[in-house]
């Protein structure tokens, strides 16, 4: 891996020198737009919408938009006095409760590595770190962006991953929270009997990405002139018009993937259910389900 930042740690009085790394990859297919008459590549010109002119790299500068359509320009003297103040440092702010960072504030993440002369500092505070169970909050720049982010150890090492700020998580706002639906208390039941049927241990190397897979095949024809056989798509299904006839073949066909399993033990559920009777109860959802009165 090739490093990508330089900078240190800092953690009250102690500072670690590390360099960083990308933790992830992307493994999406790369194209190159090219001419279909001659598959000679395509190259996109940098022209000037006023001038006509095409506009080397070095000319070229940021924009900001107006309302009014005017822009404003900054040159990169701008960008230089701005105060980030955690540049070339992943200062550290707190110690929290991982359970306490929503998932979806994470954004990138990060391996560091130390430095010669940091190694004993960079394990002292992993050790301590991990046997506390907690997070480090910390703030750090990163391509002229300050970020919050969270200080982890993983595999041995320190995982850095950078945070969105919160007025970039966009609120949840969907008309159907505000509307009344009523579920019935035996379908919440089937639902939950699928559910602890499905309960396994996650385990990432049993999926593969299957759409990538099949287009290195049709590239591989391509390559040494092979037909290219199109699987049929399957077919899209909406919602089922019976819900408790939907869930309790999912029941079953769960119980049969299991080799008959129910769920810690217990009894599978009844086959058929008097929807008129007693159970006619209805559990009003608003947003979430709620168990029943």
């Amino acid at each position: 891996m090739r490093s990508i930042w330089r900078g240190t740690v800092s953690f009250g009085m102690i500072t670690i020198p590390v360099r960083l790394f990308s933790a992830t990859e992307r493994r999406d297919v790369a194209f190159h737009l090219v001419h279909r008459e001659d598959a000679g590549r395509i190259r996109f010109r940098r022209v000037c919408q006023v001038c006509g002119d095409e506009v080397p790299f070095a000319d070229v500068a940021k924009g900001y938009g107006l309302p009014a359509g005017d822009l404003v320009v900054l040159a990169d003297d701008d960008f230089e006095d701005l105060p980030l103040s955690t540049s070339r440092r992943i200062e550290v702010l707190q110690f929290t409760p991982a359970d306490q960072i929503d998932p979806i504030m994470l954004d990138k993440a990060y391996y560091l590595e130390p430095d010669a002369v940091g190694v004993k500092p960079y394990v002292l505070l992993r050790d301590t770190l991990e046997r506390s169970g907690l997070v480090a909050i910390v703030k750090v720049a990163l391509r002229q962006r300050e970020s919050l982010g969270t200080l982890r150890v993983r595999d041995g090492v320190f995982l850095l991953e950078t945070m969105l700020w919160p007025d970039e998580v966009r609120p949840v706002d969907f008309a159907f929270l505000e509307e009344g639906v009523d579920v019935r208390p035996q379908e919440v039941r089937m639902a939950e009997s699928l559910i602890e049927m499905m309960v396994a241990d996650f385990d990432p190397s049993a999926y593969r990405d299957a759409y990538r897979e099949a287009l290195h095949e049709v590239i591989e024809a391509k390559i040494t002139g092979r037909e290219v056989v199109r699987a049929e798509a399957p077919v899209q299904e909406g919602p089922p018009a019976d819900l408790m006839a939907a869930l309790r073949a999912s029941v079953e066909a769960a119980k049969k993937g299991s080799g008959g399993r129910t769920p810690a033990g217990e009894k599978a559920p009844a086959e058929s259910v008097d929807d008129q009777g007693a159970e006619e109860k209805t559990v009003s959802r608003r947003g979430k389900s709620r168990g029943p009165a």
